[in-house]
């Protein structure tokens, strides 16, 4: 058997694929086939950019959305797996790496993969690598430089993210400190690349290709929409113009536009069966869940970054199956998702920025609208963008009086509403005309930056002053970078972390670290070590120990915008309550409240902690400590995901309030020491992951995968949630919070509360009240602390199908003579992913 054909049968047999060697032509031709073999011929632009990278030149591959990008990249990474080098696939986000990384498993077998997220580590040493820019960055800052021999592939997705105003630098620190590696950076909207063409020219010695202008397999049609937005869907659903997603830039508007088009009539009755029969026994388990699974039974799907993971991924498999045919989302659309879609609908030409509103920008646009059109399904895409609802309403008054010229004359037109940014279909030609814009750099410094820079061989500082001197920015920012350069190497002179030698050593070094730094150090996770240390300051024999534990934990975390806003509104709207009833005067009020804040636990400790801690390690300077409270408060109060959600009215923020849980489990179980884990903090991280689990598996589940060390075959498929008693640890600690949830309110008097929780088992609120009234006649109070939460307190009689559960009441005296009793349904439990309790009694026990 040929080669070629031994390849043909398994494109994974290293010892065949080295056996081709450099050859560019057999490299080729061998891929070529296989790519055929698979059913995919190869459009001009993949061949052009595939003959210059099996060639050994870079490559700029600026060619529109849906033109095989991916392929041209799994090409150049089976060159190099030829020539025994080395590959790294970067993406933006997490999702995405993760995603390309089972792809490229498929290609190439798991052994021969491996995955760096930061949160993972997979087949680490596998020759080829799936990571995030900042990882990929962290490697070009430590073993880069102008001594690198380092000749890898570095594949960059998504390169416009080089222009990010936070994340930039990521993308270009390899490009300056890897300079005898092979590039191939992608993205379908670039623009002009002239100077980073000649810039990796000058750096790597290798001519830099730039493969652009290549027609899109599916062309586009743009038109400008100036009927009311309803009439616009209309048209395109009887036109067929399907599936049609329909952009906005909030989520709320997304959701809102979903609902409205309901009294739209999508679907027929054999395709809403049929979504009925695709959608199956699926859990839609929260609150935002049930709105969901109405919008997409009548055809309508709504897809933004707020969403829980299998909601999003429910949305994309429907649309791939061809039974959505309107899709509501924002303009996270831009980031690769895969949705197949043959319309795009901009409702809005404007956004706002996090600063201000601002027009589209070429490249925002362009982003976007490249995803109409599906190749191999679609002979053209259509691009739609909706006129302003001014403008509208002005075109269909004139329409009224058009034949009216003294009506005309009086026709009062409606003005562009106050605040906003209007756009037109001059805005709309403007866009589609214009070139992306320049990439602009945004190169940065930092303590951890320099740190490694020291700890590898070379004078670190003809290292730096190369690196600063040397990158994409105007002299002007260069010399802001080099001073506060000088300033972290002064203050870590000073601090004694770093020393300057008498003499350079044998490899060049002439500064030496006084500290050792972690052997998982990187840039975007300063604070891991930090928590370890804050742990060990902890009082271990404090009743709160375990959840000061989380605090610490909760405060190395980053900060989850959208829930901190809703606790901080909260407490400033009980603030105002209170002050209102102490009689405090307005303008005093107002003044009060600039102290009001979210929950920080620990914040004095922590800050102080965190001082010294920086003496010695001041890599975490660059980290940001955040005190703050949400799985503490959940765990407090007993809270589901549900009632949590509910309470700060974060329906539309589901998906980021179980991202921040699922990322403070992973810390909780990975980062907290064996030694300091205590009963209680051991079932706080079951009960919290499993917690995770029944709302969304899918966060957990390939990470688990991962950190076990498993290589997996092939991309997860949807599996079935895991029952929630077969945790039994996990759904102890559910029943218990249960109950204690039930003793705080008895505690506290709140009979209403207590009556919402119970009236279904014939414990209304007055039912409640009589009980604690009777308690109130033997007892002055109810303890809350420790020991009323511990185990002592609890009975558990665990039968098959019925758990029967006492609480007993901490009383004063220590009698322990009242309680309540429930019926947990197991069965009933799993259905819904958290317990199912039925009150049976409450008052002095026999």
């Amino acid at each position: 058997m040929t080669i070629t054909a031994a390849l043909l049968e398994d494109p994974t047999d290293l010892t065949a694929l080295r056996a081709l060697g450099a050859d560019p032509d057999e490299l080729f031709v061998s891929f070529a086939d296989w790519a055929q073999r698979c059913g995919t011929t190869l459009y001009p632009a993949q061949e052009e950019a595939l003959i210059e990278l099996v060639s050994g030149a870079n490559v700029v591959l600026a060619t529109p959305t849906g033109s095989g990008k991916s392929l041209v990249a799994t090409g150049a990474q089976y060159a190099a797996l030829a020539g025994g080098r080395r590959s790294y696939y970067t993406a933006p986000i997490k999702a995405l790496v993760s995603e390309k990384f089972f792809a490229l498993c498929d290609v190439f077998g798991a052994a021969n993969v491996g995955m760096l997220t930061g949160d993972a580590a997979v087949n680490a040493g596998a020759p080829i690598i799936a990571c995030t820019a900042e990882i990929l960055a962290n490697v070009a800052l430590r073993e880069g430089g102008p001594e690198s021999t380092a000749t890898d592939l570095i594949v960059m997705d998504e390169f416009h993210f080089y222009g990010d105003p936070d994340r930039g630098w990521a993308w270009q620190v390899p490009l300056l400190e890897l300079p005898r590696a092979q590039f191939l950076l992608m993205s379908a909207t670039l623009g002009d690349v002239t100077f980073l063409r000649e810039d990796l020219t000058r750096r790597t010695g290798r001519p830099t290709a730039l493969v652009a202008g290549a027609q899109r397999p599916v062309p586009l049609f743009y038109s400008y929409a100036t009927t009311p937005m309803h009439e616009t869907i209309g048209d395109l659903l009887n036109t067929k113009q399907v599936p049609i997603y329909v952009v906005h830039f909030t989520q709320a508007s997304a959701l809102e536009r979903a609902q409205a088009l309901m009294s739209v009539n999508v679907c027929t009755k054999e395709e809403k069966a049929a979504i009925a029969e695709a959608i199956g026994n699926f859990r839609f388990s929260t609150a935002f869940g049930t709105t969901l699974s109405r919008l997409v039974r009548h055809g309508i799907g709504v897809h933004h970054a707020g969403m829980l993971p299998k909601y999003r991924r429910l949305v994309e498999q429907l649309a791939q199956a061809g039974l959505l045919k309107i899709i509501c989302g924002t303009d996270t659309l831009g980031v690769g998702i895969n949705v197949p879609i043959r319309t795009v609908v901009f409702t809005a030409l404007s956004k706002y920025d996090g600063t201000r509103t601002r027009l589209l920008k070429a490249r925002e646009f362009h982003q976007i609208a490249g995803r109409a059109g599906r190749a191999g399904y679609d002979t053209a895409g259509t691009v739609v963008v909706q006129a302003p609802d001014h403008e509208v309403e002005n075109l269909k008054q004139f329409a009224k009086v058009a034949d009216d010229p003294k009506k005309r004359r009086k026709l009062v037109r409606r003005k562009v509403p106050e605040g906003m940014v209007p756009w037109s279909e001059a805005t709309m030609t403007r866009l589609v005309e214009a070139a992306p814009e320049p990439l602009t750099s945004n190169m940065r410094v930092s303590t951890a930056m320099i740190l490694d820079v020291v700890d590898r061989p070379g004078n670190p500082f003809e290292s730096m002053r190369r690196l600063l001197t040397d990158n994409h920015e105007p002299r002007k920012r260069q010399l802001k970078l080099i001073l506060e350069a000088v300033g972290i190497a002064r203050s870590l002179l000073q601090a004694g972390i770093l020393e300057r030698l008498p003499e350079p050593e044998p490899d060049g070094r002439r500064y030496r670290l006084t500290v050792d730094l972690p052997p998982d150090f990187a840039l975007n996770q300063p604070l891991s070590t930090f928590a370890l240390a804050a742990v060990d300051v902890l009082d271990t024999e404090a009743q709160t120990y375990a959840r000061d534990v989380v605090s610490v934990i909760e405060a190395t975390l980053e900060d989850p915008r959208q829930i901190l806003a809703a606790q901080l509104n909260k407490a400033r709207g009980e603030a105002v309550a209170q002050m209102k009833a102490d009689g405090i005067e307005y303008d005093e009020r107002i003044e009060l409240l600039d102290e009001v804040t979210y929950p920080k636990p620990l914040q004095e400790m922590l800050e102080y902690t965190f001082g010294v801690y920086l003496r010695t390690n001041p890599w975490a300077a660059d980290g940001k400590l955040a005190p703050k409270s949400i799985v503490r408060e959940m765990w407090e109060r007993a809270q589901t995901f549900r009632e949590f959600v509910s309470e700060y009215g974060l329906t539309r923020s589901e998906g980021a309030v179980l991202r921040y849980l699922s990322d403070a489990f992973k810390a909780l179980r990975s980062g907290v020491a064996a030694t300091a884990r205590t009963e209680e903090l051991i079932d706080i991280v079951e009960w919290l992951g499993e917690l995770v689990r029944q709302v969304d598996s899918s966060l957990l589940d390939e990470w688990e995968q991962l950190t076990s060390g498993d290589l997996p075959d092939a991309a997860p498929v949807t599996v079935p949630v895991r029952a929630l008693t077969a945790n039994e640890r996990a759904f102890t600690a559910m029943v218990r919070n249960a109950l204690f949830r039930r003793v705080e309110l008895f505690a506290r008097r709140r009979w209403a509360d207590l009556g919402a929780l119970d009236a279904g088992s014939g414990w209304p609120a007055h039912r409640w009240e009589e009980v604690g009234a009777a308690y109130a006649r033997e007892h002055d109070d109810v303890g809350t602390g420790a020991d009323a939460r511990g185990p002592a307190l609890l009975i558990f009689d665990r039968q098959p199908e019925v758990w029967r559960v006492r609480q007993i009441l901490d009383d004063p005296a220590g009698d322990h003579d009242w309680g309540f009793d429930i019926e947990v349904d197991l069965a009933a439990s799993d259905e819904e992913g958290f317990p199912v309790v039925r009150m049976t009694g409450a008052g002095r026990l026999d």
